[in-house]
């Protein structure tokens, strides 16, 4: 499974949403996996009404084709720009999952479509992935999805979506949990982010990642659990350092392990491979220089270091 961070189609990258092979250029790396997911981080709408926040992001419902042909399997929209354009965008953004070509996550019109998994097939396995958020803004305080009740699903608490994950864990092969968490321009891992990713791992969660602080963090083994705190920006407005870090989780499963459903205490992830990459004055990501490939998987090694994560699995 392959994995990347924040992805969205604002200002000069609006023309890639309109594109179907805007982002193909993705599929030798991040679709590369034999499933792929990334935030997407935009409302889907070209309607509505801005929300009252710095910054408003929306897209063409077409944003997701062009998606789907970068090699994306699922996208999560549990983040702090899926409803930016109030009731209106997210009548919109909903109308645009349903006849979305790649499973949306993380959002609803009720909380039990927003805390519902994706189903994803691979390799004869069935791998649940959720999509959730925990970033205290207007987003999570106005539009966090309830009974009856539209909006994006929160972490914040965690009990619903340890329940969920509880409940996935006994049904599916892998579960999988993308996090919108952590706060902006970190460098490691807010307590609460540890205390969301123990708590997931608990209740059975294989893999637990994440994004939202638009820097690249540290990653490793949570007991059975692989864990990512910052996938940092992926297809992104701003294209110098420290916002153009970004790059690719590749992670590799024991499929035996994972058919058998066996309950050791042993992580299904094997083996994790991060492959460096920097936004362009395009928006996209790309495979760097060597010189700089090697600078920047020195930063990955060393925001390890403050994750309390082992760098090996159980």
């Amino acid at each position: 499974m392959a994995f990347a961070g924040d992805v969205h189609f604002e200002d000069y990258l609006a023309p890639l949403a309109r594109d179907p092979q805007g982002l193909a250029g993705l599929r030798s790396t991040l679709g590369a996996a034999d499933l792929s997911v990334v935030n997407l981080e935009t409302a889907i709408t070209e309607r509505g009404t801005k929300i009252g926040k710095e910054f408003h992001f929306r897209a063409p419902a077409s944003a997701l084709v062009t998606v789907q042909n970068a090699g994306v399997d699922a996208v999560s929209m549990a983040n702090n720009h899926g409803v930016d354009y109030g009731p209106v965008g997210l009548q919109d953004t909903l109308a645009a999952k349903r006849t979305s070509p790649i499973p949306v996550v993380g959002i609803g019109a009720d909380e039990a479509e927003a805390y519902a998994p994706a189903v994803l097939s691979a390799k004869g396995l069935k791998v649940a992935v959720f999509g959730a958020s925990e970033v205290f803004e207007m987003t999570l305080a106005r539009y966090s999805a309830g009974p009856g009740k539209g909006g994006i699903a929160s972490a914040a608490p965690v009990t619903r979506l340890r329940q969920a994950v509880a409940a996935a864990h006994r049904k599916y092969d892998v579960v999988v949990v993308f996090l919108h968490w952590g706060l902006d321009y970190q460098k490691c891992p807010d307590n609460l982010s540890a205390e969301t990713a123990q708590a997931l791992a608990e209740a059975g969660a294989d893999i637990i990642v994440g994004g939202h602080s638009h820097r690249v963090n540290g990653a490793g083994w949570l007991g059975r659990s692989y864990v990512a705190y910052g996938l940092g920006n992926f297809v992104w407005w701003r294209s110098h350092e420290p916002d153009s870090r970004s790059g690719v989780l590749t992670l590799s499963l024991d499929v035996r392990r994972a058919k058998a459903r066996a309950d050791d205490g042993h992580s299904l992830v094997r083996r994790a491979s991060w492959t460096p990459m920097l936004i362009g004055a395009d928006g996209i990501p790309r495979r760097p220089s060597t010189a700089d490939s090697s600078r920047l998987m020195g930063l990955w090694k060393q925001a390890n270091a403050c994750t309390g994560l082992e760098s090996s699995p159980s």
